[in-house]
């Protein structure tokens, strides 16, 4: 069930103590219009969209998956994996089909972090072109327990770190993990094999955020996770998918543009029905998220 009990709209300045309190309390849980006016606030001050990419990189030898060709299942090889360097690799794809320019950026100090590429797009929203930066974080393969907790920690609003990086413009830096509008897992469901260490309550400056889970049956694996860290839970799947990267470009841009859960929803199914080669109605049915 969830522990949403009632909705008060909150200035994005606003959304600090008082909040992770009533987190705590009485189970609240940030909505998609609570993101949405953080984002609104944001923009108006100038500030960028961020987005952070927890990668589980597809590995044989240690997840409970169908085996796919060894290039693409070494989890210890970002270049050709599955989820990463191949066609539809977050990588891959974002940099080129999808558009996205590369900024550079420092690899992080944890050595389970393969591999940190730093995104930069701009998407339209009413009548601005909002800049928005994507740090993708590729884990190895064999750590995805580790993955998966740090995504809890970072969609519970901890873990935040800044961000520098070098554009055409110069000089870049924002803060991202906890800070992060917007926090995605990508991978195999690794709840499906074991349990995880994970935050039970948001952290004290608790901004708003939404996260996604692009792996097989995330809602029932980890939607309760998700209420707990107080994250708005924008879209999460109901069976079996593809966890691709075109359907994360897809909802990325439609939660900016358009701003509801519904619009997001849609064009993740959209999207994977183009790239699957499958109905609109199995791919509409595949994908869920929270108002």
């Amino acid at each position: 069930m969830k522990r949403r009990f009632f909705h008060i709209p909150v200035h994005a300045s606003f959304t600090g103590l008082f909040l992770a309190v009533l987190a705590a309390t009485c189970g609240w849980a940030a909505t998609g219009r609570d993101v949405q006016n953080r984002l609104d606030a944001d923009i108006d001050g100038g500030r960028p969209v961020v987005v952070h990419v927890v990668v589980a990189l597809c590995d044989n030898a240690n997840q409970g998956i169908v085996p796919v060709p060894g290039a693409l299942g070494d989890g210890r090889k970002p270049r050709t994996n599955l989820y990463w360097g191949a066609l539809y690799g977050l990588k891959t794809h974002l940099a080129g089909a999808a558009g996205w320019g590369r900024i550079g950026a420092t690899r992080p100090g944890d050595r389970r972090i393969l591999e940190r590429v730093l995104l930069k797009t701009r998407v339209q929203r009413g009548e601005r072109s909002v800049p928005v930066y994507l740090v993708a974080d590729a884990w190895d393969g064999a750590c995805i327990r580790e993955a998966i907790e740090a995504f809890f920690r970072m969609a519970a609003g901890r873990s935040v770190e800044t961000i520098e990086g070098t554009d055409g413009r110069g000089p870049a830096a924002f803060s991202a993990g906890g800070a992060s509008h917007l926090l995605v897992y990508l991978g195999h469901n690794g709840l499906m094999e074991f349990e995880t260490e994970r935050p039970v309550s948001p952290d004290a400056e608790f901004p708003a955020r939404s996260a996604a889970v692009l792996a097989c049956s995330s809602k029932r694996y980890f939607l309760d996770g998700l209420e707990s860290a107080g994250v708005h839970p924008l879209l999460l799947t109901t069976g079996l998918m593809a966890p691709e990267a075109y359907t994360l470009d897809a909802a990325v841009r439609s939660w900016i543009g358009a701003g509801t859960t519904e619009a997001v929803v849609r064009a993740a199914a959209r999207a994977y029905a183009r790239y699957q080669h499958c109905g609109i109605g199995a791919a509409a049915g595949l994908f869920w998220g929270a108002p």
